[in-house]
């Protein structure tokens, strides 16, 4: 197992010597309104994931099928609800180097997560996945660190000491793409980093669940998928900002 509560280059890095630093020091404090975007977050760039009215932007994964009954929008917050088929939703459109940001809640013993550089083409291994869990409650968690909240899952722990808010409370998280370059971090600070495509993520892969999934693990252009496990899962102020000229 490779472990990230301690630095073990190129899989994890000092958290004030990211690449991305200058990038991180303007990330936007959220609009007074959900689902909104302040005047410094429009100068910056950034677009809403999430309209917070409706899922135009996105469709049932392998399909063109709109989402199913288990996604519902109340008051501008998108809900998978518990015990309600909805199936797993991706976005139309693909993306390549970009930074994700979302508030999002747990259901209790729920399980949820977010999949990026997604391929439709594997359908049991579509994407790194960026595990969201009840960590006390969820029994997957019993797995260990590397199918708990913060996660690459299956693959890489996030780091000890990182910060999860209770059940019912609001998380904060983030991913940033560029180039292989990828970062997960929760509730303002990093929790991993990895190289999409070197020696040590591929031989991670070879000793998870994906061993077999071809492509997996490395650099594409794809969708984002928002995952439905039957559990309860709450998301709002999901905003993302493209690298320039992508």
């Amino acid at each position: 197992m490779i472990r990230m509560d301690k630095p073990r280059p190129p899989l994890q890095i000092p958290r004030m010597k990211s690449i991305l630093l200058s990038l991180l020091l303007s990330v936007p404090v959220f609009a007074s309104e959900i689902n909104t975007l302040s005047p410094e977050e429009k100068a910056g760039g950034w677009q809403l994931f999430f309209n917070g009215r409706d899922l135009s932007d996105f469709r049932a994964f392998g399909s063109e099928a709109r989402p199913g009954a288990g996604w519902k929008i109340e008051e501008g917050i998108l809900k998978k609800l518990p015990g309600v088929a909805g199936g797993h939703i991706v976005t139309k459109r693909t993306y390549g180097d970009f930074t994700l940001i979302w508030e999002w809640r747990i259901a209790a013993k729920g399980n949820s997560g977010i999949k990026y550089l997604v391929d439709e083409s594997r359908p049991n291994a579509p994407g790194p996945e960026f595990q969201m869990l009840d960590d006390t409650g969820h029994k997957d968690a019993k797995n260990g660190p590397t199918h708990q909240t913060g996660a690459l899952y299956d693959l890489i722990p996030p780091s000890a000491d990182k910060l999860l808010k209770p059940v019912g409370e609001w998380n904060r998280s983030r991913i940033i793409i560029k180039g292989s370059h990828v970062e997960h971090w929760l509730n303002g600070s990093p929790v991993l980093s990895y190289e999409l495509g070197s020696p040590e993520l591929m031989a991670a892969i070879a000793k998870s669940k994906f061993k077999n999934a071809a492509g997996f693990g490395t650099k594409i252009e794809g969708h984002i998928m928002l995952t439905d496990h039957q559990d309860g899962c709450e998301f709002r102020n999901m905003k993302i900002l493209l690298v320039p000229g992508k």
